[in-house]
């Protein structure tokens, strides 16, 4: 009988229960998936982490708890909001990590065994990435027309409302002049958008208009609303700014995932643009407003 180190029941311990969770998770998926081809591809990443969790649970011998179940559930409910592609990258960001701590335990694994887990990191490393690329839903094809009408809408229509400070203490004039601007830039973007996407490749300019322009709107409406159901126009101020920054953290967070890219640095650095703007055009209408005497005239 071959002795089991304690470094590689670590590392089998964590790795049976972070496969078998994704197994089950990406089983869900492919129950929860109407299109055929995307259904066979889940199913396909299930059976693959089921493989990956058998194999470490031989050194392992672990119970996997039944919370994975509502984990399962759970990732479900955020396929439905944002697709099956953004959970399948959630669910492999970190690989790199596990990568490595795979490699650290081929010396203490038999030749046979040793086989099989260079396989398994050649499905970490490439294969399961491979598969999810060939999930292709329509809202990766068109996240950047997502992403340029939600971060376009924080920035300008944020910039907006703090321009107002200076000029009105009317929240439903703020509100309304926010309305005004962003519903003026969504067609502007949604036509600009609709432009480019006629010289990309695979592309539905009319799609790429609509996601654009409604993104836009969207994020609008949530900006403006604390400025009509808040009767001070710096609490709303700061409940639409409070707003804008949760925006940014999902546009970021979600975009991030997609990308493989670092969400920090993307977060603080749109977070500190909107800042910066609000601050900026708060200076500048208040500036405006003591020149022409806006704020007797607004009332």
């Amino acid at each position: 009988m071959v002795e089991i180190s304690s470094d590689l029941q670590k590392v089998a311990r964590e790795a049976a229960l972070d496969e078998y969770k994704e197994y089950v998770t990406y089983s869900a998926l492919a129950r929860a998936e109407r299109n055929p081809r995307r259904r066979a591809v889940l199913e396909r990443l299930a059976e693959q982490e089921l493989e990956h969790f058998r194999f470490w649970n031989k050194f392992a011998g672990v119970a996997p708890p039944g919370w994975f179940r509502l984990y399962a559930y759970f990732m479900v409910f955020v396929r439905l909001l944002l697709g099956a592609t953004f959970v399948a990258k959630l669910l492999e960001r970190g690989e790199e990590g596990a990568v490595g701590r795979y490699r650290s335990v081929l010396p203490l694994l038999p030749d046979a065994d040793r086989e099989a887990l260079l396989k398994i990191i050649a499905d970490e490393e490439g294969h399961e990435r491979a598969l999810i690329d060939q999930l292709d839903e329509a809202v990766v094809k068109y996240m950047g027309a997502l992403v340029l009408g939600l971060a376009d809408a924080i920035i300008e229509i944020t910039g907006a409302h703090a321009g107002t400070l200076g000029t009105t203490d009317s929240t439903v004039v703020a509100g309304v002049i926010g309305l005004i601007v962003g519903v003026g830039a969504a067609i502007s973007m949604a036509s600009a958008s609709y432009l480019q996407a006629k010289h990309d490749v695979g592309k539905s300019p009319g799609v790429a208009a609509l996601a654009t322009g409604l993104s836009y709107i969207a994020a609008v409406a949530l900006l403006s609303l604390p400025y009509f159901l808040l009767h001070d126009v710096y609490l709303a101020f700061a409940a639409s700014i409070t707003v804008g920054v949760f925006l940014a953290f999902l546009l970021t967070f979600q975009g991030a995932v997609y990308a493989e890219r670092d969400f920090k640095f993307e977060f603080l650095q749109t977070v500190g643009l909107l800042l910066g703007t609000a601050f900026l055009t708060y200076l500048l209408g208040d500036w405006l407003g003591s020149v022409f005497g806006v704020k007797k005239l607004v009332g």
